[in-house]
């Protein structure tokens, strides 16, 4: 029997609290008994495996990711919505590491497929579209987004940046200012 109170949904977010704590890494359906002191057993009839477990935490940030960027993006264009589209995934890695980390799991085409991450590809389209990019200059114009916010963030978070001078602020700034400056000069193939 199940113990009173826990369930698929209470457990993803615990899972994604401890990853945000002790890293994605390692989340585990043990570390998750051990936050409940229940046995693992027990947890069983909610997760299959600790991949169960990790794709949830990871759909959930996807979820919680495109939340962010939907309202972020309300109401904004052009260069406006790029630095507001960029800031929610530097501020969602900066207040949930372990969540921002899950968030770039390999998932299998069915969870990737009832995940968000089509709202994300929606949205940095949208972006895009105020950019008159076609494609297939629009595909790589997501890639390079992907790439550098996520590149960015990561070697900032890995205190890559923390040793010298501008701060990581006016730097972040100036990317956003030289992405907008691309996509209004995309070249041409």
């Amino acid at each position: 029997m199940a113990r009173a109170g826990l369930n698929t949904e209470r457990l993803t977010r615990a899972g994604a609290e401890l990853a945000d704590e002790v890293g994605f890494d390692q989340v585990t359906v043990s570390a998750l008994a051990r936050r409940f002191d229940v046995k693992v057993a027990s947890l069983y009839s909610h997760l299959k495996s600790s991949q169960d477990l990790k794709t949830k935490i990871a759909l959930l940030a996807l979820e919680e990711l495109a939340d962010r960027a939907a309202e972020a993006l309300a109401g904004r264009a052009g260069k406006d919505a790029l630095a507001a589209f960029a800031d929610v995934y530097r501020d969602y890695a900066r207040e949930h590491p372990g969540r921002y980390a899950a968030a770039q799991l390999r998932l299998t085409p069915e969870a990737a497929a009832a995940g968000a991450g089509g709202r994300h590809a929606q949205m940095t389209r949208a972006i895009l579209r105020g950019y008159d990019l076609t494609e297939p200059d629009q595909t790589h114009a997501v890639r390079l987004l992907g790439s550098v916010f996520h590149g960015y963030v990561s070697l900032e978070m890995g205190g890559g940046f923390s040793h010298s001078a501008p701060d990581t602020q006016e730097t972040w700034s100036r990317i956003v200012d030289a992405l907008d400056a691309l996509l209004r000069n995309w070249p041409p193939p």
